[in-house]
């Protein structure tokens, strides 16, 4: 039998784990965005379970890589996160990715593809919270837009984009309800 005092003592440490745990991620309740580029899907997941999946999104006109440099017109693969929004896009509405994040920057760096100086750049800022700088080898201004005025005609049969993730305007719309900055995105 428990003395009220050990009691008191076991009723503290209950207290006190419920306060830590309070305050770590729920990482299986959090909601993360999967891109199938081999499937043209894009799913809104909460944990592992979908919650909201579009069909037929399209891609870079020249597909994926995970070696990507400005102009080449393909999607980076990868994880991500989103970055900034632009509710003012030409493309409709536009969620920017932190790309090119660290993951892409070291492996450029690696292969010799950018400078040590571009690298730094790109660390100090993803290091500071911020948006990586968009004028890069690398590339920039990847993410995922609706089609603006764009033929939707074209966007159901093309993959049209200069790397980031197309959906309809009607699609963006749907899927903004579920982004904010921070949200992750695995693009593969």
């Amino acid at each position: 039998m428990l003395t009220q005092l050990a009691f008191i003592r076991r009723l503290i440490l209950i207290g006190f784990l419920s306060l830590l745990f309070l305050h770590l991620p729920a990482s299986a309740n959090d909601i993360w965005i999967d891109v199938d580029t081999a499937k043209h899907t894009l799913s809104v997941m909460n944990g592992n379970n979908v919650q909201l999946k579009f069909e037929n999104v399209a891609i870079g006109r020249f597909g994926t890589t995970h070696f990507k440099m400005k102009g080449d017109d393909k999607t980076p693969l990868g994880k991500f996160r989103i970055g900034w929004i632009n509710e003012q896009s030409r493309y409709y509405r536009f969620f920017g990715l932190d790309y090119p994040n660290r993951a892409a920057a070291d492996l450029a760096l690696k292969e010799n593809r950018i400078t040590e100086e571009t690298w730094q750049t790109i660390i100090d800022t993803t290091n500071a919270g911020k948006t990586p700088p968009q004028n890069t080898p690398l590339g920039g201004y990847i993410g995922i837009h609706g089609i603006g005025r764009g033929d939707p005609e074209v966007h159901a049969q093309f993959n049209w984009t200069n790397g980031c993730i197309a959906l309809t305007n009607q699609q963006i719309d749907q899927l903004g309800q579920w982004l904010e900055p921070g949200v992750i995105v695995k693009i593969h």
